[in-house]
C-alpha cells in the first residue's frame, strides 16, 4: 500500500520525503521486517508465520505468545486476545485474525518488559535518534499493556509518556538506529522496541512513514518531549530529502 506513491514518484522523477518503494514494501510486512533485523544480528523476538489455522499447530515457540496481522498498522488487530498462553487459544485467536484481516498472522515471544518508541531522523550514515519515549499503561486492568489501536486513540487517559535517561533507554536508541540504518529508512520514522524478560530491548517494527498529526501522532509527540517542536521536525524531514537530491 505505502509503496505505491512513492513508486509513482520515482516512475516520474517526482522528489518525495519519506522512504522508497523497497523500503515502504519491506516494512510493510512485519516478519519479512524481522528476518532482515533478525540476519542483521540485531535482538528481536522470536516469531513464526501463520498462513492457514492448521499451520497454528507447528508453532514451536514458547508461551506465552503474542499475535497481530502480518502487515497492518496504528494497532489494528492487536487486542488483549492478542497475548495467548494455549495451543487453543493459539489457534482460535490466529483463525478470528485470518478470518477477519485476510492475511497471515505473526505469532511472537511475548516481551514483557518495558516499552519504548524511537524517533529517527536522516538517511544512512547521517541518520541520528531525534528522540525516544516510554509509554507506561495507566490503567490497572488487564487490556492495559497493550499498546493497541484504542489505547492509541485514548492515550491521554491510558497511558503516560516518558523521556528515561538511563541505560537500558540508551540501549533501545541504539538499537533503533542500528535498525533503521539496516532497513535503510530515509529523512525520518519510527521504530517500537519492547524489553524481553531479561530487560533487554527487543526490536518490534518500524514506521518508515510515521505519522505527523502534531497532536495524536507518536513521532510528533515524542519530539516535542525531546525538545523538537513541530516546525523544526518538518524541518529535518524536509532537510534531509534535500540532500539526498543534492
Amino acid at each position: 500500500r505505502e509503496a505505491l506513491v512513492p513508486a509513482l514518484l520515482d516512475a516520474y522523477r517526482i522528489p518525495y520525503t519519506f522512504s522508497d518503494p523497497l523500503v515502504m514494501a519491506l516494512t510493510l510486512d512485519k516478519a519479512l521486517t524481522k528476518t532482515v533485523i533478525q540476519a542483521a544480528g540485531l535482538a528481536t523476538a522470536p516469531f513464526a508465520l501463520i498462513r492457514g489455522v492448521s499451520e497454528a499447530a507447528e508453532v514451536r515457540l514458547p508461551f506465552p505468545l503474542f499475535l497481530k496481522p502480518v502487515a497492518e498498522g496504528t494497532g489494528k488487530g492487536i487486542s488483549r486476545r492478542s497475548l495467548v498462553e494455549s495451543p487453543a487459544a493459539l489457534r482460535e485467536v490466529a483463525g478470528d485474525l485470518l478470518a477477519r484481516f485476510r492475511q497471515p498472522v505473526l505469532a511472537e515471544t511475548y516481551l514483557p518488559g518495558r516499552d519504548f518508541t524511537v524517533g529517527l531522523a536522516g538517511s544512512g550514515a547521517e541518520a541520528e535518534v531525534m528522540g525516544l519515549m516510554e509509554v507506561s499503561y495507566t490503567r490497572p486492568d488487564e487490556t492495559a499493556a497493550i499498546y493497541s489501536y484504542e489505547t492509541k486513540a485514548d492515550y491521554e487517559s491510558r497511558v503516560r509518556y516518558t523521556v528515561p535517561r538511563d541505560a537500558v533507554a540508551a540501549a533501545a536508541a541504539g538499537l533503533a538506529l542500528a535498525a533503521w540504518r539496516v532497513l535503510d529508512g530515509r529523512d525520518a520514522g519510527r521504530i517500537d522496541l519492547r524489553c524481553d524478560a531479561a530487560g533487554r530491548p527487543c526490536f518490534i517494527e518500524v514506521n518508515p512513514l510515521a505519522g505527523l498529526n502534531p497532536v495524536h501522532s507518536d513521532l510528533p509527540i515524542l519530539c516535542r518531549l525531546n525538545g523538537i517542536g513541530y516546525d523544526a521536525l518538518v524541518a529535518r524531514i524536509v532537510a534531509s530529502a534535500l540532500r539526498r537530491q543534492a
